[in-house]
């Protein structure tokens, strides 16, 4: 198995397990780690924020422990994080970890990511707190001067962001305030494309979508007696957080502070909570359908033991 890793990294090769959410794609790379030599870079949005373990379905201490993982409680959750850091910080990881002798595995389901990874980046500035911070204070008071004074500056991105969407007309008017340039002019622009390494990427896509459903809704079950609100509660209470920060924006984290700002009862709470996971589940399925080369196995036909050797023998034809 040492001779595979040596030859996949020789190729600088990285695998990719891919998949919607609750497919079972942290099983299947910690079982990997049982056989071969691998470090895990989580490819999750959510993943990256401390304190928020429970809803996130984050790894354990012990899992932890065991194989090293990577942009995993990285940030405070009032920070911002983009597909453009995620891009280098991935680049200067995967180098890292070659230098090793490991196999890095990209793990996780925010396909933005994967196609930043894939497509290449613009070079969009990074996130500018103190600027971030005046559109949000406006944002409170008056957020239909934001997509005003947006419309004005770059027509194009105004159209195809929606008055109601904080997050995305923040952030388009950021961009112009720190750089100079609206994201149309930035987005016309040459891409900087991948060049450092290859994926061969894996897909965990079920043929049922019921039994999915039912896997999320037992998930979101356990994450609810495992005390998913009592950690929403303890952000909420921080004082320094609000709901249209990215990661208060993470799903079953917005339905649970609305839930807490008496916005939902309980009930409410837990149906929309389930049903903003599916939607998630459903949008994941349909970009990974559009994935090209692309091996995908059935989590729910396959047992652990058949979809690790199916891994193995992907590999091992990779590397010929």
């Amino acid at each position: 198995m040492i001779e595979l890793v040596e030859k996949l990294i020789e190729n600088k090769q990285c695998l990719a397990l891919m998949g919607p959410t609750a497919s079972g794609k942290s099983q299947l790379s910690m079982d990997l780690a049982k056989v071969l030599p691998i470090e895990i870079i989580s490819v999750d949005s959510a993943l990256i924020y401390r304190q928020m373990d429970i809803g996130t379905a984050k790894p354990n201490a012990e899992e932890m422990l065991a194989v090293p993982h990577h942009l995993i409680n990285t940030l405070d959750p009032i920070e911002a994080y983009s597909a453009s850091e995620f891009v280098e910080d991935v680049h200067r990881l995967v180098e890292a970890i070659f230098a090793r002798g490991r196999l890095p595995v990209l793990v996780g389901g925010t396909m933005m990511y994967y196609n930043a990874l894939q497509q290449g980046m613009n070079d969009l500035p990074p996130a500018d707190e103190t600027i971030r911070a005046s559109l949000q204070a406006v944002w409170q008071t008056h957020p239909e001067s934001l997509h005003e004074r947006l419309t004005e500056i770059d027509p194009v991105s105004a159209l195809r962001i929606h008055p109601n969407d904080p997050q995305r007309v923040i952030r388009a008017l950021e961009v112009y305030d720190v750089s100079g340039k609206t994201l149309t002019e930035l987005r016309a622009e040459p891409k900087s494309h991948l060049t450092a390494f290859k994926l061969i990427k894996v897909a965990l896509i079920p043929d049922d979508r019921a039994k999915l459903h039912k896997q999320i809704g037992k998930r979101f079950d356990l994450m609810l007696h495992s005390g998913f609100l009592r950690e929403v509660k303890t952000l909420y209470e921080r004082g320094d957080l609000n709901g249209d920060m990215t990661s208060m924006r993470s799903v079953g984290y917005r339905q649970a502070w609305l839930f807490l700002e008496g916005e939902y009862d309980y009930e409410t709470f837990v149906y929309k909570g389930l049903v903003a996971t599916r939607q998630l589940a459903k949008r994941q399925l349909t970009w990974l359908r559009k994935e090209t080369d692309v091996t995908v196995v059935d989590p729910f036909q396959t047992t652990p033991k058949e979809r690790l050797d199916q891994l193995l023998v992907l590999l091992k034809q990779r590397c010929q």
